[in-house]
């Protein structure tokens, strides 16, 4: 209800007494309100609101009254605060508790202290004595020479955001604003600063006022009123301070310098200590609660030297180049890891395809499968889980939707491995770039104590792009190869987006995260930002959800490509059942290298171990003994060593001996000798079986099972089919149903385009000319002023009528269909059929409207037709 009462008086005015009539007019008198500051001002400065502050947008405001009432609002008010830099937000908070209206030397003063330091008994050494700036260069960084010229920009910008309205002698924080910034015991001031005498003094009592200003040596005064007033007199006069202060006792000293520069309030026994009676008697302290006394405003600024920050900082700290390498050295470090990244995915996607995890009930991945994955990829939980959330954000991995629902590659992960690999990383990139989802949190708790699961709902933090993308912009304007500290980093980060109640962890987090990640996936080499992904950076749209702005395709594969090694066709066998592939592989002979060999080790050379069990899985994918043998021969730059040959034939021989199919589930061998001992070894309890036939074995068990049981006893055995052909195990046989890429979560509304810009500021323009125009006064009392107008159906007929003969326009009050009324100025060129055409200054078009919708009707004054 305040809210409402402020912007009641911020649409209607009223003139001072007193003043002239010409003082009314907006050529010549000062705001009184946001709204007029905003009716006054250029479109541009509309345009730059509304795209600084575009959730003002939401929906588009019908008139400036109403623009002025959704930027005073507290949500509103509090994102446009989150995106101030430090010092703009620095000149707010000071702002926040200088007087109302606020002269811009006030508030400049406040940022920069007095001229001279302050007098009295406190020594230049002290913390609150002398300016930390005032050392060294008189120019550089926090000095007062600096924030001097720093300090017009940041309060344009809090005009611009509407943050601030009225001229420089009259600078008035908007009222929200004030509230949140302006200290209170609930919620201290990062100034550090208490409330003012007038404030502590509130609910003390007349006689205890009258008792300050005689221990202060001051007359008494008749009222309270002119007490405080003498008071802040007295504590606001530098030299009177100084001569005050000189008599303090020693201790004294201390306990103001302990309070001077925040938190402002202290603790006292019922006895206090003869220094704290000495400045309490005198109003140095003023009691906050039976227990509890605060230093007043006005002596803290005393003791500061005038200035409402401790340190002030004008300048972004720099992010300057701690190591410099050479860009080649950059490039080919980034290039190897981001084929290495392209490499983890697709071994990532191919563990999954065969049995994918199962998904929480809750959503995502749980812990025993992460660790599994970890396990198969080889790396840490936190860095697989970063791999999980990279193909997921890439779209090539998502939950197959099934009654029992499991994680599968989706069809884009198969278009993904038809790609050359520099186009494949930059889909990777290209996806990490805008993605809202944060691995980062992956087994950390939320607000209810419930573990964060990767693939969970409940990893998106729409911060994390913005975070993203400045990080990678600072690393761009580093010299090529140029490493910055990531502490500087950090700083330049917390400088640009201070958070207001230490709440910056987060997006300190988000940094460290983007700085290891962009390591990972080969946007960085070395800590410095890599040539092939700057193509990349200037992709980035604006907005998360946003398309980009290029194709970054074509870019990364002209810079990328030369710096890839060219796939080969060959790999190097040797006699320990290994094989050495000296490079990346050619796609179609990895795959079949990965069914007929295990990954011992990678690196530049990756190494396949052949074992029993890995030549059984390409024999149960459908390859003979002798297409095995003339593959190596093919690929192989050396002999088919005799161990290897020997394992693939022992295996083949004895590979399909034994058959398993569905009843349940049943083994058939013609070697019922091979039945009897399965029988008899212990190992096969578990399986449920029974005989059949003397070549047929029937079990409790499932067909997968039956064959792991198996296999775990070291038989080879065969899936068939209901023919009694042996069932292949293809590798692409599970994927999802066609699944579109999560769509980032946006941090508050999209920044408009210059179409939509141009169209919502002609329409408040429009509504503003509405709602202000001047009209005649009607005949009866049928309208109140600021409400729609009221006629009679006769009335608005014949006032509408008599509009279309003469051309004039009117001002219409009119009710749609869904309830919602507005006021329009429209001209009126037909009226029949119980309907009105004309042309709609408000809307800027043509437009008909029923009569039966009109709620009344007024003519213009005659200097506004």
């Amino acid at each position: 209800m305040d809210q409402e009462a402020n912007v009641s008086e911020s649409a209607h005015p009223t003139p001072e007494p007193g003043a002239p009539a010409e003082a009314a007019a907006p050529a010549v008198a000062a705001p009184r309100s946001l709204a007029e500051a905003l009716r006054s001002g250029p479109d541009t400065a509309l345009a730059a609101l509304l795209t600084a502050r575009p959730d003002l947008l939401n929906p588009v405001p019908g008139d400036v009254t109403q623009l002025a009432t959704r930027a005073g609002t507290r949500a509103s008010v509090v994102r446009a605060l989150e995106r101030l830099d430090r010092f703009a937000l620095q000149a707010a908070e000071a702002l926040a508790v200088a007087p109302d209206p606020c002269p811009y030397e006030v508030l400049e003063a406040l940022m920069t202290g007095d001229a001279e330091p302050a007098a009295g008994p406190f020594p230049a050494s002290s913390d609150f004595g002398s300016a930390p700036e005032a050392a060294g260069d008189p120019a550089g960084p926090g000095t007062p020479d600096a924030v001097r010229a720093a300090l017009p920009p940041a309060v344009a910008r809090l005009r611009g955001q509407a943050l601030v309205w009225g001229d420089d002698d009259r600078l008035r924080l908007v009222r929200t604003a004030r509230e949140l910034l302006a200290p209170s015991a609930a919620r201290p001031s990062p100034t550090g600063l208490g409330p003012t005498v007038a404030e502590a003094t509130a609910g003390m009592s007349p006689g205890r006022v009258q008792e300050i200003v005689a221990a202060v040596g001051l007359p008494a005064t008749h009222d309270p009123v002119s007490a405080v007033t003498a008071l802040t007199g007295l504590f606001t006069d530098r030299a009177r301070m100084a001569e005050l202060l000189a008599g303090a006792p020693a201790e004294a000293h201390h306990v103001l310098d302990r309070l001077c520069w925040g938190p402002p309030y202290g603790e006292v026994t019922a006895d206090p200590t003869p220094p704290v009676r000495w400045l309490r008697d005198r109003g140095l302290l003023l009691p906050a609660s039976a227990r509890t006394v605060v230093l007043p405003r006005e002596v803290a600024l005393y003791l500061r030297g005038g200035r409402a920050h401790r340190t002030t900082e004008p300048v972004a700290p720099p992010v300057a180049a701690a190591r410099t390498h050479r860009p080649q050295l950059v490039d080919a470090n980034a290039a190897g890891q981001a084929l290495a990244a392209v490499a983890t995915v697709e071994d990532l996607l191919g563990f999954w395809e065969h049995a994918g995890p199962l998904v929480l009930r809750a959503g995502g991945l749980a812990v025993r499968d992460l660790k599994r994955t970890a396990a198969a990829l080889d790396v840490p939980e936190p860095l697989a889980a970063f791999w999980i959330e990279l193909a997921y954000a890439a779209g090539l991995v998502a939950s197959d939707g099934e009654a029992d629902e499991r994680y599968a590659p989706t069809p884009a992960y198969d278009d993904w491995l038809e790609l050359p690999v520099h186009a494949r990383w930059a889909a990777l990139a290209a996806a990490w770039l805008p993605a809202t989802r944060t691995p980062g949190l992956v087994g950390e708790q939320d607000s209810k104590g419930r573990t964060l699961a990767a693939l969970g709902p409940e990893l998106d933090r729409s911060a994390a792009p913005e975070v993203r993308q400045r990080v990678l912009e600072l690393l761009a304007a580093l010299p090529e190869g140029g490493a910055p500290e990531p502490a500087a980093l950090l700083a330049r980060l917390d400088w640009e987006r201070p958070v207001r109640g230490g709440g910056g962890d987060l997006r300190e987090r988000l940094a460290r995260w983007v700085l290891s990640e962009a390591e990972l996936l080969g946007v960085t080499g070395r800590g410095a930002l890599a040539g092939q992904a700057r193509p990349l950076l200037t992709a980035l749209p604006r907005h998360p959800g946003g398309a980009p702005a290029t194709d970054p395709e074509k870019a990364v594969g002209a810079l990328l490509a030369p710096l890839l090694p060219e796939p080969v066709d060959h790999v190097l066998l040797q006699a320990d059942l290994t094989a050495v592939a000296p490079g990346p592989l050619e796609r179609h002979l990895a795959q079949t290298l990965s069914v007929l060999a295990d990954v011992e080790s990678k690196g530049g050379a990756t190494v396949y171990r052949f074992t029993p069990a890995s030549v059984r899985r390409a024999l149960d994918a459908g390859q003979a003994a002798a297409d095995l043998h003339a593959f190596l021969t093919r690929h192989s730059r050396t002999p088919v060593p005799q161990p290897l040959a020997y394992l693939i034939d022992d295996v083949a021989r004895r590979h399909g001996h034994l058959r398993v199919g569905a009843a349940s589930s049943y083994v058939r061998c013609d070697d019922d000798a091979m039945l009897d001992e399965i029988l008899a070894d212990k190992r096969s309890t578990a399986l449920g079986l029974r005989r059949l036939a003397p070549t047929v074995l029937a079990a409790q068990a499932e067909p997968t099972a039956l064959l792991e049981g198996l296999r775990a006893m070291g038989y080879a055995p065969a899936a068939e089919s209901a023919t009694g052909d042996v069932l292949v195990a293809r590798a692409d046989a599970h994927r999802t149903p066609r699944r579109s890429a999560p769509v980032p979560v946006p941090d508050g509304p999209p920044v408009p385009d210059a179409t939509l810009l141009g169209a919502a500021v002609r329409a408040i323009r429009a509504g503003d000319a509405a709602a202000t125009a001047v009209r005649k006064e009607p005949a009866a009392a049928s309208t109140v002023p600021g409400e729609l107008p009221r006629t009679t159906p006769a009335e608005t007929l014949a006032t509408v009528q008599a509009a279309a003969l003469t051309g004039t326009a009117v001002w219409i009050g009119y009710v749609n269909a869904e309830g919602a009324a507005s006021q329009r100025v429209i001209a009126p060129v037909r009226v029949e059929g119980g309907f009105v055409t004309g042309y709609d200054h408000t809307a800027d078009e043509v437009r008909t409207y029923p009569l039966h919708r009109i709620t009344g009707v007024a003519e213009l004054a005659e200097d506004h037709i």
